[in-house]
């Protein structure tokens, strides 16, 4: 593990346990990643687009994997000739984090905090709590343009802490829980009006939405664990111990390929904490020469248009994940790919940190990337091609 990564890695952590900031501080980080000409050094050509709604900004809250799960459902929407809308990642996030909040409990506190999901934790609330529509449940409150949680969740992890020292519990703790997220967030609503009807959250969730949270999986590739097989990702934000299809790791990308060719869209959880992964350029790449190595004169070109990158293995993949190389850092949405000048694909990627890079929101990650630094995805399970869902027997 390098010492630059390590430092990254430390950082990243320290913020995350103290709840402040968390995805403002990983933007942070990232920053120096950034050469002058970039964009002028690229040439894309667009192969798929798939349509998606409109870039989002998921503010001072460790919520991506609540906005990009999201946006997959908004597109599937779409995919399935549904007018779109725009799904309250905020109602997601508020019945997620009394889920994690119930489960900390159940195991004496013995499980992470925090304000981190996973993408299928969209799909388990969907299912249990139903949705809303984003215009109804903003979780702003009066004066707010954008989301900041690091004090309700330092609250939150305040009172989950204490609640465990107790040596018999009632139920009222979860009202303690839901009555400071009423505050800071709002409560969300029991009912309300959409397009001239009357809805709750489940009857919105079927009649509107009207996906099937069952015809989604999650998928991932590691070395560690039986091929074409569920596993339960070891990920301190899996809090609902979920499982997870393992696949090799060039199906990662023939999955996805196959999804995007197919008009399926793809919700990708990943590690972004790396040198070579550039908001600000919105390019991302896994370079030849480690960057440890390059001169300073190649650091600071590494975006400046397309170049070689390295090949990875199966080993390569896993020990970085068991090294803390590789950390589950960042929820998007891959919605098409692209060619450079040279005739590379890259994926096209939709983050939720506003329009601030050189393409309004969206990012162009090359597919060694992804093979190299997928968390896991979440698909359409007809998404996948015929043989290798014989092989997973779904």
């Amino acid at each position: 593990m390098n010492w630059r990564k390590s430092l990254f890695v430390a950082a990243a952590l320290l913020s995350y346990t103290a709840h402040s900031y968390a995805q403002d501080n990983l933007i942070n980080a990232l920053k120096t990643n950034v050469s002058d000409k970039s964009k002028e050094g690229f040439t894309f050509t667009e192969v798929i687009n798939l349509r998606n709604t409109s870039i989002k900004d998921q503010g001072s809250s460790g919520t991506c994997w609540s906005y990009s799960g999201n946006s997959f459902l908004e597109s599937e929407m779409i995919r399935m000739g549904k007018k779109p809308v725009e799904i309250s990642q905020i109602f997601t996030a508020y019945y997620t984090y009394l889920e994690k909040a119930k489960n900390y409990v159940r195991l004496h506190g013995d499980q992470a905090q925090g304000e981190g999901g996973q993408l299928h934790d969209v799909l388990t609330i969907f299912r249990q709590y139903g949705a809303v529509p984003r215009e109804v449940y903003t979780g702003l409150q009066e004066g707010q343009t954008r989301n900041n949680f690091s004090e309700m969740s330092n609250i939150i992890q305040g009172i989950n802490e204490n609640i465990v020292k107790n040596k018999k519990l009632t139920p009222n703790w979860q009202n303690a829980v839901t009555g400071v997220m009423n505050a800071y967030l709002g409560t969300p609503p029991k009912e309300f009006q959409y397009n001239g009807k009357t809805y709750t959250p489940r009857t919105w969730a079927d009649q509107v939405v009207g996906i099937n949270p069952d015809d989604y999986v999650g998928i991932s590739s590691f070395d560690a664990y039986a091929y074409y097989k569920p596993f339960v990702l070891l990920i301190p934000d899996n809090w609902s111990f979920e499982s997870f299809y393992n696949v090799q790791i060039n199906d990662l990308t023939s999955i996805i390929d196959n999804a995007l060719q197919n008009g399926y869209t793809v919700a990708w959880a990943s590690d972004v904490s790396e040198k070579s992964f550039s908001w600000k350029n919105g390019v991302a790449y896994v370079p030849e020469k480690p960057v440890e190595q390059m001169t300073k004169e190649e650091q600071e070109n590494m975006f400046n248009g397309p170049k070689p990158e390295a090949k990875i293995t199966p080993a390569q993949r896993q020990a970085a994940f068991d090294d803390y190389s590789t950390t589950d850092d960042h929820g998007m949405h891959i919605v098409g790919i692209v060619k450079d000048q040279n005739g590379k694909e890259y994926y096209i990627v939709k983050n939720s940190w506003g329009e601030s890079n050189d393409y309004k929101g969206y990012m162009y990650v090359t597919k060694e990337f992804v093979r190299y630094k997928t968390i896991s995805i979440l698909v359409h399970k007809h998404s996948i091609q015929k043989e290798i869902r014989s092989k997973l027997d779904i």
